[in-house]
């Protein structure tokens, strides 16, 4: 058995002054920022389904980011500024915790500004101008690992008990953090601390989190437990390890992110004064493994940033190695500090946005598409339509981000409620008996063309008008059902 010796007290000071001057400029990007683009489509996805659909469960994610982005936008009504604040807030938050693990470490003032600006020029702060489950995720896993990192030196068994609650948020809005804990428990098991598995909190804090998360589960048991698809789409969305590799590494931080990266897992592995929390760099390792095995996305490793960056900032400046921390982790800090600014999408909010490799025909090239102008195209053509003819038309469209847009910004034109057998959108369910027409959005007119007995194209690629249709939607209903 491996037995770890632990410090009961530390005598490092936390760095306020650079530490939160660090965060602050973080948020301060964001917030400046978050006013000057379009709402991304899944921010208008979960937008839509939390103000319309409000739920314990959804196809692809629990309930949390839904309900948030739903209260914010109550709270201030077309708002994107405060509609992205709580990300703005958990990104600049994230910055203080990574400099905390730093402090826990032994890192002095030096340590706990190198660990902030690695956290604060990496790939976490790019994408939390959006506000999703991807952004807030991160945070709530680099909070775990801090309450680990302090249980590990303190022994507190109270701080589990929080870890258990973090947890419990987390399983609110992924289902990733189970990952994390069965990688650490089972490093604990093999290199210690093996008494972390021992403690009765531990288990307290991990029954808050199963109680918390019953409702959800419940929900999806009662609807055939469709998350358990999300593997199979995240795979055929992102085929092949390459670009996963590359994807993973630079979400660390363009130069001085990745070198901390790699060089934290190794300290974490190989460090004498580190060894008391080698579990963490074995735990890691695994789910990155793990992630790349089940061909997850890149980013959900970004909750595993923090702990190797504050190990690697404490163990190059516990080395004295003050000349080339002034002659090359600075400028180099303050080129990953650019290269994250321009990263920022600052473009103003009628630009264009991105839907993938969908091809719109010659009117919508190259795969992109103003998401406004989509929602006029579709609103202009609905609103054209005889009142008899509108009353009975229900708009239709074939993938969610086409639905939650269409929906967000097609009031002006009519229309208040968007139908689409796609994702979570499926389960808000099908239009009423009373809609016999459809106006539809998307790329495969195959789709629902069984169904009616006229089709009319309006839009070359892109809509099309069907009447007459012969079953009724109980019927057709199960057979739209998509990933």
């Amino acid at each position: 058995m491996v037995t770890v010796q632990t410090r009961q007290t530390t005598s490092v000071a936390f760095a306020r002054g650079p530490v939160v001057a660090i965060a602050g400029l973080a948020g301060l990007a964001l917030l400046l920022t978050s006013g000057r683009y379009a709402g991304g489509f899944d921010e208008l996805y979960f937008l839509v389904a939390g103000r319309d659909h409000l739920s314990w469960g959804y196809f692809d994610q629990p309930p949390l980011i839904p309900a948030l982005a739903a209260a914010m936008d109550r709270l201030a009504p077309g708002s994107l500024v405060v509609l992205r604040l709580p990300m703005t807030l958990a990104a600049a938050a994230g910055v203080a915790v990574t400099a905390l693990i730093a402090r826990e470490f032994g890192g002095g003032r030096g340590a706990q500004a190198m660990a902030a600006a690695c956290y604060a020029t990496s790939g976490i702060v790019i994408v939390s101008h959006w506000i999703g489950t991807y952004v807030l995720d991160p945070f709530l896993w680099t909070v775990v690992a801090w309450l680990l990192v302090r249980w590990t030196r303190t022994r507190r068994d109270g701080l589990l008990v929080w870890a258990g609650v973090v947890t419990a948020v987390s399983l609110e809005t992924k289902f990733l953090i189970p990952a994390l804990w069965a990688a650490v428990l089972l490093a604990a098991l093999v290199v210690g601390p093996r008494d972390l598995l021992r403690r009765p909190k531990l288990w307290l804090g991990a029954a808050i989190a199963v109680v918390v998360t019953v409702p959800t589960l419940v929900w999806q048991a009662a609807n055939g437990w469709p998350y358990t698809h999300m593997s199979e789409v995240v795979a055929a969305e992102f085929p092949g390890y390459g670009p996963w590799v590359r994807d993973g590494l630079l979400g660390a931080g363009i130069g001085v992110g990745v070198v901390a990266l790699l060089y934290g897992v190794w300290r974490l592995l190989r460090s004498a004064e580190l060894r008391p929390y080698r579990y963490l760099g074995v735990a890691l390792i695994l789910v990155a493994l793990a992630v790349v095995a089940t061909q997850g996305r890149s980013y959900y490793l970004m909750g595993c940033y923090a702990v190797p960056f504050a190990a690697a900032a404490t163990e190059l400046t516990r080395r004295n190695l003050a000349g080339w921390w002034k002659a090359v982790a600075w400028p180099a800090f303050v080129l990953s500090a650019v290269v994250t600014l321009v990263a920022l999408p600052v473009w103003p909010a009628s630009a264009r946005t991105s839907f993938g490799p969908f091809s719109l025909g010659s009117a919508f090239a190259q795969g992109e598409l103003p998401q406004q102008d989509l929602a006029k195209v579709i609103g202009q053509t609905y609103a054209a339509l005889p009142p008899a003819v509108r009353a009975r038309t229900a708009v239709y469209s074939e993938i969610y981000p086409f639905a939650a847009v269409t929906e967000f910004y097609g009031a002006p034109y009519g229309i208040h409620t968007v139908y689409s057998g796609h994702r979570a959108y499926w389960y808000f369910g099908p239009p009423p008996d009373s809609a016999d027409a459809v106006l539809f959005a998307g790329f495969d007119p195959g789709l629902l063309r069984p169904y009616f007995a006229h089709e009319t194209q309006v839009v070359d690629g892109l809509l099309w008008e069907y009447d007459g249709r012969n079953a009724p939607w109980a019927q057709i209903w199960p057979a739209l059902k998509r990933q």
